[in-house]
Parts: C-alpha cells; structure tokens; sequence
C-alpha cells in the first residue's frame, strides 16, 4: 500500500509540475509576443504621423501653386526645414516631436506659398520663428534660424534645443 500511495503522489507532483510549467511558458511566450508587436506598432505609428504630414504638407503647396499658376514671376513653391539639435542626444530627439516641431514651422510659412519671391523679404522671414519656444509633452523646445536660402524653394535650418525655464 504505501508504494500504491508513493506513485500517486510522484504522480501529481508531475502533473502539477507540468501543468505550472506549461502556465509559465504561455506567459512568458505571451508577453515577449506582446512586447515585439509593440514595438513594430510604435513604429508604424510614427511612419504614419510622418506619412499624415507629408500629405498634409503636399495639399497645401498644391492649392498654392494653383492659385498661381497664372503669375509669370517665380513665386515660392515649397518649404524645406533642417532641424540641426544641440545639447541633444539620439535618445532625447522624438521622432514625433521632430515631425511636429517641422509641421509647425511649415504652419507658420504656409501663408507665403504661392507669393512672388520679389515681394519676400529675408528678414522677416527670419524673425517669424527665430527665438521661438515650442511646447510639446511636457517638453519645451527653443528654435533658432541658424540660416535661409531664399530661392523657388524655402530653404531653412533651424536650431532646435531644449528651453530651460530658470525661476
């Protein structure tokens, strides 16, 4: 009797054993799944707020250009932004940030598509958004012109570092 009452309880050892085994293996399988499918959606993620932009950017220059495409002068067809980072490491830039910083800078010039390039001044185009501060999630970027080219294309590169409120 006791070698009946030693087998049977090997047994169960086994089969809890087994079983908890199985338990662990699913969840530990589940979640480096969970963490690679996360990671691949973070990325579609920001491929599609670039892509979003880009379209976005793309219909506005194409209403601008109809609208002048009467003029015989060389007017401005496009913005083109560089953002150059300081103080910056590749950790601390946001792919998402860096495409909403672009996004609002172009906002700025978009009332200038379309116009004669004569009728443009440097200047004031440099002053539109040099020493301006940004905010995005909770995060305060401060923009410097660092130089423009004036041609058929807006040409800009821009200094981007991160604003520090001294209080």
């Amino acid at each position: 009797m006791k070698t009946k009452n030693i087998r049977n309880t090997a047994g169960y050892k086994f089969l809890i054993c087994f079983i908890s085994g199985l338990l662990w293996g699913t969840l530990a399988g589940s979640v480096g799944i969970s963490m690679l499918v996360s990671h691949r959606i973070d990325e579609f993620y920001e491929k599609i707020a670039y892509l979003e932009h880009t379209i976005q950017d793309k219909n506005e220059k194409l209403d601008k250009l109809e609208k002048s495409i009467n003029n015989a002068n060389i007017v401005l067809k496009d913005i083109s932004v560089i953002l150059e980072f300081t103080n910056l490491s590749e950790e601390q830039i946001d792919q998402i940030d860096n495409i909403e910083i672009e996004k609002a800078i172009k906002e700025k010039y978009a009332s200038s598509l379309g116009k004669e390039i004569k009728g443009l001044d440097a200047d004031i185009l440099v002053q539109i958004i040099d020493k301006r501060i940004l905010k995005f999630h909770n995060a305060e970027y401060k923009l410097t012109v660092n130089k423009l080219v004036l041609s058929d294309v807006l040409k800009l590169w821009v200094g981007v570092s991160v604003f520090e409120v001294t209080s």
